[in-house]
């Protein structure tokens, strides 16, 4: 299955391997929009209680139980939007992130956004992804 997604950093913007500055999606296919993912089990189990890298762990390993269950893989998936409570160390939540990007062929558009809050206050990191698939 071919992918076709085309992953840009221009040379007059920031390089980095953990993520690129452009996603094209190109030709028909599915989009695929993965909803705001948590340290959470299906069982209501919150992992992670008070750390930030096991949290961001677990919610990037839900996220790669949604696109499975989308029949989509890691080289679909274009998009992580990762908003991340006020207070939090940032650099906690990339050392959880590590495993996940290290599986990842093209590092996707990223934008990690502080918030006051997310909907259950044991949460520290709530993960949204976009996927493309021919």
């Amino acid at each position: 299955m071919e992918n076709n997604i085309e992953f840009i950093s221009p040379d007059t913007l920031l390089k980095n391997p953990a993520f690129s500055q452009v996603a094209i999606t190109k030709g028909s296919g599915e989009t695929i929009y993965i909803g705001g993912q948590n340290a959470i089990t299906k069982d209501l189990e919150i992992i992670g209680k008070g750390d930030i890298k096991l949290q961001t762990e677990h919610a990037l390993k839900n996220v790669e139980i949604a696109l499975k269950a989308a029949d989509a893989t890691l080289d679909h998936l274009f998009k992580l939007n990762i908003y991340i409570v006020q207070g939090q160390d940032v650099r906690k939540g990339f050392e959880g992130a590590q495993g996940f990007l290290k599986k990842l062929k093209n590092p996707p558009v990223i934008s990690g956004i502080i918030v006051s809050g997310l909907a259950n206050p044991d949460y520290l990191v709530e993960i949204e992804a976009v996927a493309f698939k021919k």
